[in-house]
């Protein structure tokens, strides 16, 4: 996919990765950039950098994601591209006794977050998709929907389900010429890594959001499922399924160093 010419809509678009997208797909050529975020007047300065148009947007809430598609579509034409890029890094602990927690706020939270966000857009979008023939997600997850995250059960959990989601909406509308790509980098350079305490999702180093942005062009371009921004995250994918035991076990390995940095 090209994005010259296209209406795009990116939430999460007014810090980290989803303001590198905008600012990348905009200078791509794209004929709209729609920034939706619940910081509203980060998303009007990035809106007016490149002469988009921001909504407010809580995506745990179905209302507002469909009040930015209508409202997307009605002032600028079709979605061509839906980025599904907000996220948070609650629910970081590397001290915590007992992966359930202690209470279900946490899970709640990056389950709307995380999942139902996905869901939502696809729920309104479809449809319309559909009737004209075609359409393109771009889901922002993380390698840990791949791998896992040390520390953060309800961040690993929901990041899985929505690779699993990911995986069958491209499946499922395959033949409706609706494509799907996932995004699934570890750490990048943003405030939410730099609010979360620090893990193996930056041993490999920290990229920044504009490298990221421009990893995703090109994963578009080539209409790949899967864009790895740290490519070495394949081969770590690729151990975990040739002997998931040992795996599992250099996982808490990690999780121990963590555990005993964490607790000097």
């Amino acid at each position: 996919m090209q994005v010259t010419g296209k209406v795009v809509v990116v939430t999460g678009g007014a810090n980290g990765i989803g303001k590198a997208l905008c600012e990348a797909i905009h200078k791509a050529g794209a004929a709209k950039v729609v920034v939706a975020d619940m910081d509203a007047a980060n998303a009007r300065a990035v809106a007016a950098m490149v002469d988009g148009a921001a909504f407010k947007c809580d995506v745990a809430q179905e209302k507002d994601i469909s009040h930015v598609i209508e409202e997307t579509e009605r002032q600028f034409g079709p979605i061509d591209l839906f980025c599904s890029n907000a996220g948070i890094g609650g629910g970081f602990d590397p001290m915590s006794v007992n992966a359930g927690g202690a209470s279900d706020e946490p899970w709640q939270r990056s389950w709307a977050i995380h999942v139902m966000a996905h869901v939502y857009a696809a729920r309104h979008l479809i449809p319309r998709m559909k009737a004209r023939g075609g359409g393109y997600f771009l889901n922002t997850i993380s390698a840990a929907g791949l791998l896992s995250q040390v520390g953060s059960p309800a961040y690993s959990t929901t990041k899985h389900a929505a690779v699993g989601f990911a995986e069958n909406l491209a499946i499922s509308h395959k033949a409706d010429n609706i494509k799907v790509s996932i995004l699934c980098p570890q750490g990048v350079d943003t405030n939410m890594l730099r609010s979360i305490p620090k893990g193996p999702q930056s041993g490999d180093g920290d990229l920044t959001p504009e490298q990221v942005a421009k990893d995703v062009l090109a994963g578009l371009e080539q209409e790949t499922f899967l864009i790895l921004p740290h490519p070495q995250v394949l081969g770590y994918m690729r151990k975990k399924t040739e002997n998931y035991d040992r795996w599992l076990g250099g996982m808490a390995k990690i999780q121990a160093k963590m555990r005993e940095e964490f607790g000097k």
